[in-house]
């Protein structure tokens, strides 16, 4: 009977993860790539701002922020958090197949987090005060990160459509 049970659990067929689920795991992702991206412009100086500065800097001011292990942190909070901001993608913007949607969705992020939400933070310095290159330079960040958030969720949604299509052709 061993056999038996080891046979039909190799005939078993895992069931693919919902478009959800999909959509949660790229959000995770590209919190995490972006998050870690953002501290690499801030440690070249490109930006006055890090990650770190918004997610824990705000509240918490003990020393081990500043070092690598704040770091760590800050990127899967980020990761954490983008979820979220995909969740809110997967809702409303899905269908649209054009990756300027998610380079419009990045610049509404960076919108909300540089200028809506700043009040929140209080070591965070008013959006005119900033550089430059602090403001390019996130404003490039944010649309890479709503490209990659929106054109993989849309992506994944039409081919997945695609291939119920085809799938429903071929029976």
């Amino acid at each position: 009977m061993g056999n038996e049970d080891k046979r039909l659990e190799q005939n078993k067929r895992e069931e693919p993860l919902s478009l959800l689920s999909r959509s949660l795991i790229t959000g995770f992702v590209g919190g995490l790539l972006f998050g870690f991206l953002g501290i690499v412009l801030y440690f070249f100086n490109f930006s006055e701002v890090t990650p770190k500065s918004y997610l824990l800097r705000s509240w918490i001011t003990a020393d081990w922020t500043n070092s690598w292990l704040g770091n760590m942190l800050t990127v899967v909070m980020t990761g954490l958090l983008s979820m979220a901001v995909a969740f809110v993608y997967h809702i409303f913007f899905k269908k649209i197949e054009t990756f300027l949607m998610g380079a419009a969705y990045g610049i509404v992020l960076w919108g909300i987090v540089f200028y809506l939400l700043q009040p929140i933070f209080p070591n965070i310095p008013p959006l005119a005060d900033f550089n430059a290159n602090t403001i390019v330079s996130t404003i490039c960040l944010y649309i890479l990160y709503g490209t990659f958030i929106g054109y993989s969720i849309s992506y994944d949604y039409n081919d997945t459509l695609y291939q119920l299509r085809a799938k429903e052709e071929a029976e």
